[in-house]
């Protein structure tokens, strides 16, 4: 058996998947197909893999301090 190399994750069909779910074109058991067919686990371990190891300026690794402080959310009503 081949093994064949799977393509990078692709945002644009994420987006359009997810979208599609939005307007309730599809529903959740589809959307879910279509977003793993289009790359989102790579996708987001790509993002979680460079949140967890930020690069300083001078290219090394950050030092480890605490995270930034995040505004807080608050809700329009």
């Amino acid at each position: 058996m081949m093994h064949m190399e799977k393509p990078p994750p692709d945002p644009v069909k994420l987006l359009n998947a997810w979208m599609e779910w939005e307007r309730g074109e599809n529903p959740p058991g589809r959307v879910m197909s279509n977003l793993k067919t289009a790359g989102m686990r790579e996708l987001l371990e790509d993002l979680a893999a460079n949140v967890a190891e930020p690069e300083s300026a001078n290219g090394g690794p950050a030092a480890e301090s605490e995270p930034p402080a995040v505004e807080a959310w608050k809700p329009v009503v």
